[in-house]
């Protein structure tokens, strides 16, 4: 009986939580649908397409413009998760952008998304430059490598930023006074050979 009762309570409790991993997961809405690129709208630079639910970006090395692949809408406090892997060049996941006339298009943060260790570092296009690079603990921690698919995680709420890489803090920025709100954007570098790639964009607001 008391076997019976054990083994009826971890079913219960694997059940809830995985029922509460689920109501979690939820409220994540995609910002991609994994069948074309409706919803998001491309700066001159380079070719963003969809292939078996990916994103490709690719250019080359005569294309001066930086190409990014803007969001419609724009966003404010959020986190939103996606997978990506850099075959060729330096990418970057934009966010709280905006416009500008001119080759880098935008304006805002960027979360480094490229061969390097750079990766996960926090970039401001138009502004300070680089505002965080991963420390050597955080590189080794995280074990990205250049051409697999890697989990980035990143939470904007006011001034308080954090960006993880496969699980790992990469960046973290508390009262920040740099851009609020602002679209979400994919890059493509000017002057490389560019390929990169993401997937399972999906993005849930925060209050």
């Amino acid at each position: 009986m008391k076997k019976t009762l054990t083994l009826g309570l971890v079913l219960g409790l694997l059940f809830f939580a995985g029922g509460s991993t689920q109501a979690a997961d939820a409220k994540f809405k995609p910002l991609f649908n994994g069948k074309n690129l409706d919803g998001w709208e491309p700066t001159p630079g380079g070719k963003w397409e969809v292939k078996d639910g990916v994103i490709i970006g690719t250019s080359p090395k005569s294309e001066p413009r930086h190409g990014i692949l803007l969001t419609k809408k724009r966003f404010k406090d959020f986190v939103v998760k996606a997978k990506f892997r850099v075959l060729h060049g330096d990418s970057g996941f934009y966010f709280r952008v905006d416009r500008v006339k001119g080759g880098v298009s935008v304006h805002g943060f960027q979360v480094e998304v490229d061969e390097t260790d750079e990766t996960g570092g926090l970039y401001e296009t138009g502004g300070r430059a680089w505002v965080h690079q991963p420390t050597a603990e955080v590189i080794q921690k995280r074990a990205y490598k250049k051409g697999e698919w890697t989990d980035l995680e990143l939470t904007a709420k006011g001034g308080d930023i954090t960006v993880k890489i496969n699980g790992v803090v990469s960046t973290k920025l508390t009262n920040d006074k740099g851009r609020t709100e602002g679209h979400i954007g994919l890059q493509l570098h000017g002057g490389q050979v560019m390929h990169v790639e993401y997937k399972d964009i999906q993005l849930r607001p925060l209050k």
